[in-house]
């Protein structure tokens, strides 16, 4: 994907463009930037989000930071089905494994990809096409401080038992809204991280995701479900 649009130039211009991508299909969108649709998501399973931020003008790619850090807003995109219902976990960001000592909420990757975020959901069940999917209403969302707090919270438990050396011990039911799990190509793509004994392990990177009823009840007060 190489077609390029300007970065927006402030947060209301990126709200009204994702506004001017709503009812639009993902093959209508891809079309008009000259982009192929693939058949399906198992080998493109970023595609969808790639080809929003390519729409939108997001210049931070795949690095560590905000899709649109001028503005201070991360994209996301999220699938729905006709009932306005998640069908999945919501990915955050990387986890850290090593070297977290001292390191704290406030200063934390997941606090600032969630301090502000441009949710685009995408209609469609699991069988639709990728072409055939509908782009959705946008929602601009900043947590509230109950919703930062819960984030918080389960950050610090997960973040608490990694610095423990129980990061293999620690599941996608861990946290209320907040969850730890795998995020590797496969099997073979091993990190760092701390053992119990305190001492160097290698094991499969972690990622943090929003769990699904704390996006549902996101999406349900957006469309007043």
């Amino acid at each position: 994907m190489n077609s390029h649009i300007d970065p927006p130039s402030s947060v209301a211009l990126l709200l009204d463009r994702a506004e001017q991508l709503a009812g639009w299909s993902l093959r209508e969108l891809a079309d008009s930037l000259s982009i192929a649709t693939p058949n399906d998501l198992r080998r493109d399973k970023g595609w969808i989000g790639q080809l929003l931020e390519l729409a939108l003008g997001a210049s931070a790619g795949s690095k560590p930071e905000q899709d649109f850090p001028e503005l201070g807003v991360e994209l996301k995109t999220i699938p729905i089905n006709h009932q306005a219902k998640p069908l999945e976990t919501t990915f955050v960001s990387v986890a850290p494994l090593i070297g977290i000592s001292g390191l704290r909420w406030q200063d934390s990757n997941v606090r600032n990809k969630l301090s502000c975020v441009l949710w685009i959901p995408i209609i469609g069940d699991r069988a639709s096409p990728p072409g055939d999917r509908i782009i959705g209403q946008p929602l601009l969302w900043r947590p509230s401080a109950e919703q930062e707090q819960l984030l918080r919270q389960d950050w610090e438990e997960i973040m608490e038992l990694i610095s423990l050396g129980q990061v293999q011990s620690i599941s996608a039911r861990h946290g209320q809204v907040l969850q730890l799990r795998p995020k590797a190509a496969n099997s073979k793509a091993l990190t760092e991280a701390i053992g119990e004994q305190g001492q160097p392990i290698m094991t499969l990177p972690r990622g943090f995701y929003l769990k699904i009823p704390f996006t549902a009840a996101l999406l349900a007060k957006h469309f007043m479900l």
